[in-house]
């Protein structure tokens, strides 16, 4: 099991092989910035709940989310600034952004990949973080069973390349500890639609 600290700098290659390549990056939007978009989207953005079926009974979703098409004329200046952050650092078409909005410790997102339907083959998804430091976990989905655990920080971004949706599931679990919300905001490729 990998456990990956706050105190480092730089680009950090946690995967890099025929599973797919896996990168964090700390600092890629200073903390000022990321507290402005934070604070920002945070007032902003008309949040969504959700219901779910989980072990056949209904239940709510544990986080609040929103999306954008990165088109949109009415997409919020902040999610502009930050595509452009996110461009600077990842050479990627992006089209959407998916925002995810954890409330406290009590909010999660269960292991999954991303549904590869939904994204153009070949390309990323970066995820920038915004708000209070939460682990995700990146786990193999078959053996050796790698485990990552990592914290990812305000201004942080998590590149994970299309080949790694095969191999691994990447989750937020709840924590125990109290904390403050965090929003992640997820930049995708999606496919045109016919």
């Amino acid at each position: 099991m990998a456990q990956f600290s706050l105190f480092d700098t730089g680009p950090q290659v946690l995967i890099d092989d025929a599973s797919g390549r896996v990168v964090y990056t700390p600092d890629v939007v200073p903390a000022a910035t990321a507290q402005d978009w934070f604070a920002r989207l945070f007032e902003g953005v008309a949040w969504r709940g959700g219901r779910r079926l989980m072990y056949e009974r209904e239940v709510d979703v544990p986080r609040l989310r929103a999306h954008f098409d990165l088109a949109d004329p009415a997409l919020p200046a902040p999610l502009h600034e930050a595509l452009a952050a996110v461009r600077e650092a990842v050479d990627a078409p992006f089209t959407s952004v998916g925002l995810s909005l954890y409330r406290d410790e009590h909010d999660s997102v269960a292991p999954h990949n991303d549904k590869l339907e939904d994204l153009v083959r070949g390309q990323p998804i970066a995820l920038l973080s915004l708000g209070a430091t939460r682990e995700m976990v990146i786990r193999a989905k078959r053996p050796p069973r790698r485990v990552l655990h990592l914290d990812l920080a305000a201004g942080s971004l998590l590149l994970m390349d299309h080949t790694s949706q095969f191999h691994y599931d990447h989750g937020i679990p709840k924590q125990r500890a109290p904390m403050g919300p965090r929003i992640s905001l997820a930049f995708r490729v999606r496919p045109i639609a016919p």
